[in-house]
Formats: C-alpha cells, structure tokens, sequence
C-alpha cells in the first residue's frame, strides 16, 4: 500500500513497485501544501471516481490505479477494495485531484492542519459549484431544444388546418363502342397447282440400218492378169 508522508512544505506519496507498475509511472508523487485545498476522509472511495483510465489498471470494486483523465484535468487514484481513503484536492498540480487508501487518514488529516469539517464545507462548496456550473451548461440545451421545437410546432399547427375540399371530379366520358369487327379478310384463294408438264413422247424408234452389200472379194492381180489374157486371147 502507498506510504504518505508530511514535510513542512511538501506531501510526498510514495507507491510500491508493484503500484508503479499497475499506474504505468516511474517517478513519486510530491504536493506542495501550499497547493492542498482540502482532504477528505470517505469511507466509500470509489463513489469520487471521475473520467476514464488513461493510462492505469482498473478492477472494479477492488483496485484502481493510475490517471482518469475527465474535461477538467486528471486525477490520480491509489484505491484499493473498500478501505477508508483520503480525498485531497490540489490547485495548480499536476493532478487536480489525489485519492489513496489509507490506514492513517485521520493523522494525516491532522498533520496536514486541516480540519474535517473545513474539508467537508470545502466539498459542499464544490459540489454547489459544480450543479451550478451543470445548470448554466443545461441552459444552452433547453433554449436549443425550444428552439427545435418551434419548427415542428409550426408544422404541427399547419398540419391541424382543415384540408382543402376536394375539386370536382371531371364527368366521365362514355367511351366510345368498339368499332364493329371488321369482316375476315377473304381467304387467299388457294393457288391453282400448275398443269403437269406433258410427257414427251419417246422418239422414234429408228430404223434399222440397211446391211451394206457385201464387198466383191478382191481377185487377185495374178488372176486379173490371167483374166485380161483369156479376154484379149478370145476371137
């Protein structure tokens, strides 16, 4: 557990290794007192956690520590379970606010010279400043919802007028009888199948070719010679 110590100018919070481990921070915590505006004692710390881990280690309901950024600045929380802790609240520091769970509060309450119930009032002071400070920043969003709300009231307002009466519809014309069917067109007379072409007459058988009369067989020359000779030789 951090060990908290009081110097006549300054507060010094020492953590162990393992704290600086789980916190992501290598270096002590030392506070001018001259910067400590109030301490607190709570026996329910976890109820002053405010903004978001940045860097640290978080189990809810059993351990806390490290930086919780919020819109204001950071605080830095040592919270170990359900263990009374100190509330101190810091003007001009790195840390605008420091929450560690303690063993010794009440000493350390004393020691700081700050009396519990001037811490208390300081609180109060704090808490008033702070709802008054959420009121002003509601203003701003009740005008701009008043605002929006303008509109759509006037659109509500054109939306009640009584609708305009419908125009006239326009007398139907009788429409017109359908044009009475045209007769079929005559049927394509069907085309007259062409007369077969005539047959052509097979041609004349022709006739037969007479026999050439046979060639007188040639008589020999010798026999021609002896022919002339007993024709010359007869009286």
């Amino acid at each position: 557990m951090a060990s908290l110590r009081v110097h006549p100018d300054r507060l010094e919070i020492q953590l162990t290794p393992a704290e600086k481990a789980l916190a992501l921070r290598r270096a002590e915590l030392s506070v001018p007192r001259s910067a400590i505006r109030s301490v607190t004692i709570t026996d329910d710390p976890w109820i002053w956690i405010r903004g978001i881990r940045a860097p640290g280690t978080l189990v809810p309901l059993v351990l806390a520590v490290g930086t919780w950024k919020f819109h204001g600045g950071k605080d830095f929380l040592v919270i170990k379970n359900k263990r009374q802790a100190v509330i101190i609240d810091i003007t001009d520091g790195e840390y605008a606010r420091l929450i560690v769970s303690t063993n010794h509060a009440a000493e350390l309450v004393n020691a700081l010279n700050v009396s519990s119930d001037d811490a208390a009032a300081q609180v109060d002071a704090e808490a008033q400043a702070d709802a008054d400070a959420a009121a002003g920043a509601l203003e701003p969003a009740v005008e701009a919802t008043a605002m929006a709300a303008k509109p759509r009231a006037a659109r509500a307002s054109r939306a009640a007028k009584p609708a305009k009466a419908p125009a006239a519809a326009k007398p139907v014309k009788p429409a017109k009888e359908p044009a009475a069917d045209k007769a079929p067109a005559a049927a394509k007379a069907a085309k007259v199948p062409v007369a077969a072409k005539a047959v052509k007459a097979p041609a004349a058988a022709k006739a037969p070719k007479e026999p050439k009369a046979a060639k007188a067989p040639r008589v020999p020359r010798s026999a021609q010679a002896a022919a002339t000779t007993a024709s010359d030789q007869s009286p």
